[in-house]
């Protein structure tokens, strides 16, 4: 989209502006009528990790509760208010910052099994600091229990690799509208596998969600098969592991296996599980070829390794702070907020890369955003 032509467009940042205020004005209502959970307290959800019915919008769902040490102080709901905002503000800035890197490594660099494999690389050494340095207690687990975290490992794997394949070939923005439409997929396959039913009110809310995604779809102009096929890809993937993950993981695994743990154990697993598979669809010479032709097309080292490296970086951090920002809310607050990540990924995808978005796109993404905070909402009331 020419700079010049970017007054045509406002109205439709504003109609999806006006969704984040929308559901910004429904979580500040949510928010005053709870009163805020000590971390000690918190039931929290693995983000980018998936969902049951607490986290039903978030990618691998495992929940924990930790005891209230009966000795603590009794927090101070208004500093404990800002904490939780202050955490849903990284969440949001990290998540930004993962979707515009990573978009500018791949542009660069057309290598996304090898960039998918980077970014899990890059928070293993993070991690490995915090359990070396007794920054976090080091988590103790049996053969049995990597046993059990394998399938959802990979639920994980699936997740990140179909959405980085779909971020390369497509716009930032399609690729989440095309997300939003995972609670289609995990209904389905939650019938399939555990029959569950839930009820007709849940259900119906599934129906603005196909249809939006489908408006958006077909006028789209950055519409690509690969990247809508690897998007849906990461939507199976995700209600796999949420799936798994109830099935596997409900009496819990090993020791110190909190939920920041038991991510960072699913990242080093999935990254084991990865390595050989890029190291033959993207070999050593295929990595080199893309590095020369990027630094052949003007651009420097130090820039591609900036770019590949923060992605990586962000990715990490944005799970990381969403455990803490999820753990400390109730359900309808969750969805709201995921709601809101995903219009604010939308609106700043759209303005950093000048993503051209047609009057359909605008209002079907519209559509199947709400229909995915109204699926959130109904399956925490009804079920």
């Amino acid at each position: 989209v020419k700079q010049r032509g970017s007054h045509r467009h406002m109205p439709k940042f504003l109609l999806l502006a006006s969704l984040a205020v929308g559901a910004s004005a429904l979580a500040i209502s949510t928010a005053a009528r709870q009163i805020a959970v000590p971390p000690s307290m918190a039931r929290v959800a693995l983000p980018t990790a998936a969902r049951p019915t607490a986290a039903r919008s978030m990618p691998v769902v495992m929940m924990a509760a930790a005891a209230e040490d009966p000795g603590s102080k009794k927090e101070d709901p208004i500093f404990e208010t800002l904490k939780t905002t202050s955490f849903f503000a990284l969440w949001y800035l990290f998540n930004i910052g993962y979707n515009i890197y990573n978009k500018k490594a791949l542009n660069a660099l057309p290598i996304p099994w090898t960039m998918a494999l980077l970014q899990l690389f890059v928070g293993i050494p993070y991690v490995t600091v915090l359990w070396l340095t007794g920054l976090r207690k080091t988590p103790k687990c049996s053969a049995e229990n990597l046993k059990t975290l394998v399938p959802v490992s990979l639920g994980h794997l699936g997740t990140h690799i179909g959405a980085v394949i779909s971020l390369g070939a497509g716009a930032v923005s399609f690729t989440h509208i095309v997300k939003a439409s995972e609670p289609v997929v995990s209904a389905a396959l939650s019938f399939l596998i555990l029959g569950a039913v839930s009820s007709w009110q849940t259900y119906l809310t599934l129906l603005p969600i196909v249809g939006g995604v489908a408006l958006a779809s077909l006028k789209e102009l950055s519409f690509t098969w690969v990247g809508f096929i690897a998007a849906m890809a990461s939507n199976l993937s995700s209600a796999l592991r949420g799936i798994l993950a109830k099935k596997t993981m409900s009496g819990g695994v090993g020791e110190n296996m909190t939920e920041a743990n038991i991510y960072a154990v699913l990242t080093i697993l999935a990254f084991l599980f990865l390595l050989p598979v890029s190291l033959i669809i993207e070999p050593p010479a295929a990595i080199s070829a893309a590095w020369a032709t990027a630094t052949g097309a003007g651009l420097t080292p130090g820039y591609l390794t900036k770019m590949s490296l923060s992605a990586g970086a962000f990715y990490y951090l944005y799970n990381e702070v969403a455990f803490l920002a999820l753990g400390r809310v109730n359900p309808v607050t969750h969805a709201v907020g995921n709601t809101i990540k995903r219009v604010v990924i939308i609106i700043a995808s759209v303005i950093a890369f000048k993503t051209p978005i047609s009057t359909l796109g605008v209002v079907g993404s519209s559509i199947a955003i709400v229909g995915t905070l109204l699926y959130s909402l109904a399956k925490t009331k009804f079920g």
